[in-house]
């Protein structure tokens, strides 16, 4: 016998959290399947030691908890991260069950509801939450496999710490956030490093006495929604480099050049020992600089409309990267590269769900989560509804809708039958009295 369970919530990460916290608040019967085998599995065991949050504190908090930390303009590590989110699940008594893989979500025979195939059985629900995120599956691009054997290979997601890597350079591939934060390590570290650049641009974590994100929250960057971005594929855009592993210090690439991190146009193959590079470094340096410029000038200009007391402030202009040769390859051997780690982002697949609600990149068609299926929702992905929607400081508002969504419809699902059964009960009275 199938069990039946009124909402089913695919994935126990932040997202999951935060909406089987609303449905707690309203005693609404759910579950929270998470194919890990504890909590905050992203947090634990898919991010190095010395990781830290790009948000500050005040951005970073669960809904109906308080703010994690003791200090809202500081960034939680990797090991507070953990225990914020186990504390959190205890607190609210959510009912999160590990190691339990879903494999696939279809409509139940009677089309009012899901059938849903786990590694532990089937289930069926009224409702279906897939809270999985959109940074799944490690995306490392096809031509890794031509790397001499010798050579170890990483993505981020599995790197721990310089000393765990075999002697010899690294490679780095990727400048956005993570890429920059891990070639930084590395070099402080005293390991040599290589850093294949990409067009991610540059925010600095500070500007006239505010953190970057507060500017940005002050100014309403947040608050734009999806349908005004340029186009559907741009919302999987890398996020820019803002911060050192400590979370406090601006990241810049022409500082890794002042400090001896060799950069490297974009990777785009390999040949034999050779590393095949786009001769574009500068081109890249030249739009980290530029967004970091106009996002000054929109500061500023917000500073002055609004009569705002902020100190003068002048960012360094720094060009040592522009002095940097720009090759077309590089030889992996002379460069005694013994390691590459493939900071290259993301792949994400929805395809268990067995419906037509998907684009042609595979993101969910949706409206703030909500789908064209009945009871059918999803959470906890970038620009779902606004900017903010793929942070933890935006997804509570998108949870507590589909909340509100979930628990609308079962009450309406309940007035129909309590209303079916009075009417089965006054037709079988009157064939009585009849």
């Amino acid at each position: 016998m199938t069990t039946f369970i009124e909402t089913i919530i695919v994935g126990g990460g932040q997202a999951g959290l935060a909406v089987s916290y609303y449905l707690a608040q309203q005693h609404r019967p759910h579950v929270v399947l998470d194919e890990a085998g504890a909590a905050a599995d992203a947090w634990r065991n898919r991010r190095w030691d010395s990781f830290t949050l790009n948000t500050p504190n005040w951005q970073s908090g669960l809904p109906g908890a308080e703010l994690p930390g003791s200090d809202p303009n500081a960034y939680l590590q990797r090991n507070e991260i953990v225990s914020y989110f186990e504390n959190y699940i205890e607190r609210f008594r959510l009912p999160v069950q590990y190691g339990v893989r879903v494999e696939s979500v279809d409509q139940n025979q009677s089309g009012t509801g899901y059938v849903v195939k786990t590694s532990a059985g089937e289930l069926e629900a009224r409702n279906v939450v897939i809270a999985t995120g959109l940074y799944q599956f490690p995306s490392i691009p096809s031509f890794s496999a031509h790397l001499p054997p010798s050579i170890k290979q990483i993505h981020s997601d599995h790197y721990h710490n310089p000393q765990s890597l075999p002697p010899g350079s690294v490679l780095v591939v990727g400048s956005a956030q993570s890429g920059a934060q891990i070639a930084e390590e590395l070099n402080q570290a005293g390991r040599s490093v290589y850093l294949s650049t990409s067009s991610a641009g540059r925010v600095p974590r500070r500007y006239r006495g505010r953190d970057a994100n507060l500017w940005q929250h002050e100014m309403g960057t947040y608050l734009r929604t999806v349908d005004q971005l340029p186009s559907p594929k741009a919302k999987f855009a890398s996020k820019p480099h803002l911060s050192g592993k400590d979370g406090g210090h601006t990241i810049n690439l022409h500082q890794f050049a002042r400090d001896g991190i060799v950069l490297l146009g974009r990777a785009q193959g390999v040949h034999g020992q050779r590393l095949i590079l786009a001769p574009d470094l500068k081109e890249n340096l030249a739009k980290a600089d530029r967004l970091e410029a106009d996002f000054a000038k929109r500061v500023d200009e917000y500073i002055e409309a609004n009569h705002i007391d902020a100190p003068l402030e002048t960012l360094p202009a720094l060009r040592d990267g522009y002095d940097s040769p720009d090759p077309t390859e590089l030889d992996l051997k002379a460069a005694n590269i013994t390691t590459v780690i493939w900071a290259t982002g993301y792949k994400f697949d929805f395809s268990l769900v067995h419906f037509p609600v998907l684009d042609e990149d595979g993101y969910p068609i949706q409206k703030r989560g909500v789908s064209a299926m009945p009871g059918l929702y999803f959470v906890g992905l970038p620009w779902l509804h606004n900017a903010k929607s793929g942070l933890i400081f935006g997804l509570a508002e998108d949870a507590a809708h589909i909340a509100s969504r979930i628990v609308e419809g079962s009450s309406r699902a309940h007035s129909l039958t309590v209303s079916s059964e009075l009417r089965e009960h006054r037709n079988l009275t009157a064939l009585r009295e009849g």
